[in-house]
C-alpha cells in the first residue's frame, strides 16, 4: 500500500469531487508535510472541510483518515532523503523542547509496539533460537548497531553465533554460504532498506533457515520472508532513525533466553568474574 500510494491518488483524481482533487494535488507536491497533519489541519490547507478529508480518505479505500496519515508517512520514510528528513523533523519540532519532543515521541513508539507485536511470533523466536544448530544475525547501516549489541549478548549464552560481516555483498553470500534448516537467520532492518540485506533473507529462507525480522512492519521487504515477524514502531529523528523499540525487543528476546539458560548462565558469569577479576578488566576504584 505504501509504494504504490501516489499512484493510487493519480489514478482516481478523475473520480474525485473538486474538494478531493484539491486534497490529492495537495498530498502529490506535498505528501511529506502532510504526513503529519491532522484531518482538519490538511483540510484548512487545501482549502476543504475536514469532513471532505475523511471522505478523500474512505474513497481510497482506508476505514478513516488516520489509517491514511498511517500509510503517509509509510511512505516517507522510504521516499525522503537525509536533507528532507531533516527539513520534517524541524518542522514538526518547530521551536519546542527538542530533548522533551525527541524523547516523548521515542516513549510513544515504544508504547505503540507494546501494544501491536505478536506474542506468538516473540515465543516462536525465542523458541528457535533456543534450538538452533548456528545463529545467524544481520545487520546494516544504522541497524548494524542493533545486530552487534544483540550478537555481543548471545554470545555469553551460545557458542554458535555469527555476526555476518556486511561491508560487500560477496561477503555476506559467502558468511550464508552453509545456512541450512536448523539454522536461524536474525534479520535486523529499518527503513530507508538495505538491497543486500533483502537479498541475504531471501537466501537464508530459500535455503529453510528460520528467519526472524526484526523491522518496522509487515510491509517491510524482509518480513515476507520471516518465519517470526517482530514488528517495532521506529521514526525518523532528523536524518538518524529512532531505535529505542526494536531495541527494547532485543532487550526482551535476551531476557527470555536467559531464563530459560539460568543456571547454565550462572555459571558462565561466575567463571567471568573470576576472570574478570585476575586480568584486572573493570575498574573498581570505588572513587571514580
Amino acid at each position: 500500500m505504501k509504494n504504490d500510494l501516489l499512484d493510487r491518488i493519480r489514478s482516481s483524481m478523475p473520480s474525485f469531487s473538486k474538494g478531493q482533487r484539491a486534497i490529492g494535488n495537495y498530498i502529490l507536491t506535498n505528501y511529506d508535510k502532510a504526513a503529519f497533519m491532522t484531518a482538519s489541519r490538511l483540510g484548512e490547507v487545501a482549502g476543504v472541510s475536514e469532513s471532505t478529508v475523511v471522505r478523500f480518505a474512505t474513497a481510497l479505500e482506508f476505514e478513516g483518515y488516520p489509517e491514511l496519515q498511517v500509510a503517509l508517512q509509510e511512505l516517507i520514510r522510504i521516499r525522503l532523503t537525509s536533507v528532507q528528513r531533516m527539513e520534517v523533523t524541524n518542522d514538526r519540532i518547530g521551536e519546542g523542547d527538542i530533548l522533551e519532543n525527541v524523547l516523548n515521541s521515542d516513549m510513544a513508539k515504544i508504547r505503540a509496539t507494546l501494544e501491536t507485536i505478536s506474542r506468538r511470533d516473540f515465543n516462536q523466536a525465542t523458541e528457535a533460537i533456543m534450538k538452533a544448530r548456528r545463529i545467524y544475525i544481520i545487520g546494516m547501516r544504522s541497524s548494524a548497531s542493533l545486530a552487534s549489541f544483540l550478537s555481543f549478548n548471545l554470545r555469553f549464552m551460545f557458542d554458535n553465533v555469527t555476526l555476518v560481516q556486511t561491508t560487500s555483498g560477496s561477503e555476506i553470500f559467502e558468511q550464508l554460504l552453509r545456512v541450512s534448516p536448523e539454522d536461524v537467520v536474525i534479520a535486523i532492518s529499518f527503513p530507508r532498506y538495505s538491497k543486500r540485506i533483502i537479498n541475504a533473507v531471501e537466501y537464508a529462507k530459500l535455503q529453510g533457515a528460520h528467519v526472524v525480522a526484526l523491522t518496522d512492519s509487515g510491509l517491510s521487504p524482509i518480513a515476507a520472508y520471516a518465519d517470526s515477524g517482530l514488528y517495532a514502531k521506529s521514526d525518523m529523528a532528523s536524518f538518524v532513525d529512532s531505535l529505542v523499540a526494536p531495541l527494547s525487543i532485543i532487550n526482551a528476546l535476551l531476557v527470555a533466553i536467559a531464563r530459560k539458560k539460568q543456571t547454565e548462565l550462572q555459571n558462565v558469569f561466575s567463571r567471568l568474574e573470576s576472570i574478570w577479576d585476575e586480568f584486572d578488566v573493570y575498574d573498581k576504584d570505588s572513587r571514580n
